[in-house]
């Protein structure tokens, strides 16, 4: 028994196979329940109880080569027949997406882009905030009834703590920790209580300037807005400026640009007026200086704001602002080839 053993043992050493065909033959020839391997293990019990120990040890060892040396052959098989049909083995087993930044990170980080060339820096700030940031500092009285014109989410078990609702609120803890001349622009996500629909949400997202300095007047504003639109919308665009009311600004103002998409000649986008509103903006108040610390008989500011989603309709036409949050692959992969 255990010379027929060695024989088996080497004779399974110097197999070869050039297909699946022959390697499944030789499995079966060894291996299967009439197999030669099979055959000795019906063999072994006329083996004489002394010789047991040994020989069955040399039965499992025979075993565990021919499966070895069988699943060598399919393994080499695989990769010659992979190389063959060129495939490459070091990809992953699903193709990998290739994925986009969002319309609004797109759009948003242009925004930064083109007020960075202007020499402003990025300041960032909470989204939970207090009353004094959101409406003190900026000028909102108590019982004022713009307070009105933003439905805020207040924290119930605080009144005091709410979501913001606007970004300018980092314009009043920059103000309050730092002198002028202050140049910064205060992108972020704000909130508001309103009923979602195709043209609003309970959150959106706003990226407010300010410049504090002195001698600044709202000429420099008037020149920031126009640089900002013809950069963003193209050097034909005009913009023209309204008079308008914010607690936080005198004089106040909201910008139009010439309507990008009908080049101001009049179309149901821009409802036939030819322009289309994009921002608010203006001086800031000297009391909200006062409010921050800083001295409003020496040093002056603009403001301005403007809602992300907005641009980001007037660039890409999206009629419908749900679109900005829903993760349709179908609608974010229309923005892979947008810078």
């Amino acid at each position: 028994m255990i010379n027929k053993i060695k024989a088996l043992s080497a004779e399974i050493e110097s197999i070869i196979a050039n297909n699946a065909d022959e390697i499944e033959t030789i499995r079966i020839k060894y291996l299967s329940k009439k197999g030669e391997i099979s055959q000795l293990m019906a063999d072994f019990r006329n083996v004489a109880a002394e010789e047991k120990k040994i020989v069955g040890q040399l039965l499992n060892e025979l075993k565990d080569k021919a499966q070895t040396k069988i699943n060598s052959l399919k393994e080499q098989h695989a990769q010659t027949d992979n190389i063959e049909e060129g495939i490459d083995l070091t990809r992953t087993s699903y193709p990998d997406e290739i994925g986009t930044r969002h319309p609004l990170s797109i759009v948003k980080n242009e925004i930064i882009d083109i007020f960075s060339r202007l020499g402003f820096s990025i300041a960032e700030g909470p989204e939970v905030e207090d009353d004094w940031h959101v409406f003190g500092a900026l000028n909102f009285a108590d019982d004022h009834p713009a307070r009105d014109m933003q439905d805020t989410f207040f924290i119930q078990s605080n009144p005091d703590i709410l979501l913001r609702t606007h970004t300018s609120s980092v314009q009043a803890r920059v103000m309050e920790k730092t002198q002028p001349p202050i140049r910064i622009i205060c992108p972020g996500r704000v909130y508001r209580n309103e009923a979602i629909s195709y043209r609003a949400h309970c959150f959106f997202h706003q990226v407010e300037a300010l410049y504090v300095d002195k001698n600044v007047s709202f000429a420099d504003l008037k020149q920031a807005l126009l640089y900002f639109a013809k950069e963003m919308f193209g050097a034909d665009t005009k913009i023209r400026l309204r008079p308008s009311y914010f607690p936080f600004t005198e004089p106040s103002a909201e910008m139009d640009i010439s309507c990008n998409i009908c080049g101001g000649k009049g179309c149901p986008f821009c409802k036939n007026t030819g322009w289309v509103e994009i921002l608010g903006c203006g001086m800031v108040d000297p009391n909200v200086l006062e409010s921050c610390g800083i001295d409003s008989k020496i040093y002056s500011g603009y403001a301005l704001g403007m809602g992300v989603e907005r641009i980001t309709n007037l660039k890409y036409r999206v009629k419908d602002l749900r679109m900005f949050s829903e993760n349709d692959k179908r609608f974010l992969e229309q923005f892979k080839k947008a810078k």
